[in-house]
């Protein structure tokens, strides 16, 4: 007596391909299938995009902001000057406080600096922006501030004049060599008042860090120079401060105050940003949640074929189940006929997701030139293009759920096939 045939044998992968690819006038669903095919493939691409441009968007925007800022800023809680009534923050003993801070492990580089709002001009144009006075050491250690492949300028001349903002030359209309003057309503004390303190400066290179709203108001100065435009001599703003593993901030926080002293703050990188990143986890969720929601609905495309195609193989099952087919190998063959559909659709949903990814700025591209490039305003987005970045965390999660709802989802109608009675399957045939 022969063996029970193992599950999912040859001959039921054959009875299945042969559903899969009747014509209709065979009693197939084969348009049924395609619709079913491209519902995956497109809802598995969609969910792959949307992963991809969700954390190529983070990745950047993280990456910008620990590219050109502080990971961590200490400052002074200050006290009352005497003469003035005012609260002075100012650092005093900067320098000893910066080789105290450089001490902490997991510090890579501490830069005292000085800042201040003012405005600057040239000819007609007129544009608000932010000095940084910094030393020429620290300002080549910003790795997007001095990036010879964005940056135009020579940077060793730092010490000759400023460095600007692409944002800020394109506001004032400058380039490298030419010179702007830089205005400060807080200026020089005389007997008839304060007077706006003017100086021109030469523009010595102009940076791109990537992220609008920096390029558009950052203008460099050297250190010294700023202690004496800003009327802050001997002192220092506040530290700014890089660390080894900007996502271990937290834990190092108590060991930087003790080494920056009594009436230390400080102000983290996930402090200036901490509101966005939060809102773009939500966003996260939710537009996966949306993605996986359209993922289930291209599954159930499948769920309908295989009711119709149940529907017309009524007679065949009952054929078959009269030559001995058990219900545990009809269940089969039209399980493989749903999750065929599922599995290449999914591969062909993964594969477009893929090539999206990897060539989306010249897609980018053609989209933002169809639109009279209006499709991506860096002043609202806050960078300059449209990123992806494929993870296989991503990639791995799109084909489990593609693949884990077509499975699901072909069950029920596959176990309507195995139940049918074969008796009343060829009662009218």
């Amino acid at each position: 007596m022969a063996g029970t045939p193992a599950p999912f044998a040859r001959f039921e992968w054959m009875i299945a391909w042969r559903y899969l690819r009747a014509r209709r006038a065979e009693g197939g669903v084969s348009v049924m299938t395609w619709i079913s095919l491209i519902g995956i493939t497109l809802a598995v691409f969609a969910l792959i995009a949307t992963l991809a441009v969700r954390a190529g968007f983070r990745a950047e925007f993280v990456d910008t902001i620990l590219g050109a800022n502080a990971h961590v800023t200490v400052y002074s809680i200050g006290h009352v000057n005497a003469q003035t009534g005012r609260v002075d923050r100012t650092i005093p003993d900067y320098q000893q406080m910066a080789a105290r801070v450089r001490e902490v492990d997991g510090v890579t580089r501490v830069a005292p600096l000085i800042k201040g709002q003012v405005m600057a001009n040239r000819g007609t144009y007129n544009a608000g922006i932010e000095v940084y006075g910094i030393a020429a050491e620290d300002l080549k250690t910003i790795p997007r501030i001095v990036n010879p492949e964005t940056g135009r300028g020579d940077i060793s001349r730092f010490g000759d004049g400023i460095a600007i903002g692409s944002g800020v030359a394109r506001e004032l209309g400058v380039t490298v060599g030419d010179k702007i003057k830089v205005i400060s309503p807080n200026g020089v004390k005389t007997a008839f008042g304060t007077s706006p303190r003017v100086k021109a400066y030469e523009v010595v290179y102009v940076f791109s860090a990537g992220r609008y709203d920096i390029d558009r108001v950052r203008v460099y100065m050297p250190f010294v120079e700023a202690q004496q435009y800003f009327n802050r001599d001997d002192t220092a703003d506040e530290l700014e401060v890089m660390v080894k593993v900007p996502e271990a901030i937290d834990t190092m926080q108590l060991d930087l105050l003790q080494a920056g002293g009594k009436g230390t703050q400080l102000w983290t990188w996930r402090d200036a940003s901490g509101g966005f990143l939060r809102a773009l986890d939500i966003e996260d969720n939710v537009m996966f949640v949306i993605m996986a929601i359209l993922v289930l609905i291209a599954a159930m495309n499948i769920v309908s074929g295989l009711i119709m195609l149940v529907k017309n193989k009524g007679r065949d099952i009952g054929i078959l189940r009269t030559m001995g087919l058990t219900e545990g190998a009809v269940l089969r063959v039209f399980f493989i006929c749903g999750s065929l559909t599922g599995m290449v659709g999914t591969a062909a949903g993964v594969l477009l997701g893929c090539l999206f990814a990897y060539y989306i700025d010249p897609i980018f591209g053609l989209v933002n030139w169809m639109s009279g490039g209006q499709a991506w305003d860096p002043s609202i987005r806050g960078i300059y293009h449209l990123p992806a970045k494929l993870q296989i965390g991503d990639v791995t999660t799109a084909i489990a759920l593609s693949l884990g709802l077509s499975f699901v989802v072909t069950i029920f109608p596959a176990r309507r096939a195995a139940r049918m009675n074969p008796v009343e399957a060829l009662r009218y045939e």
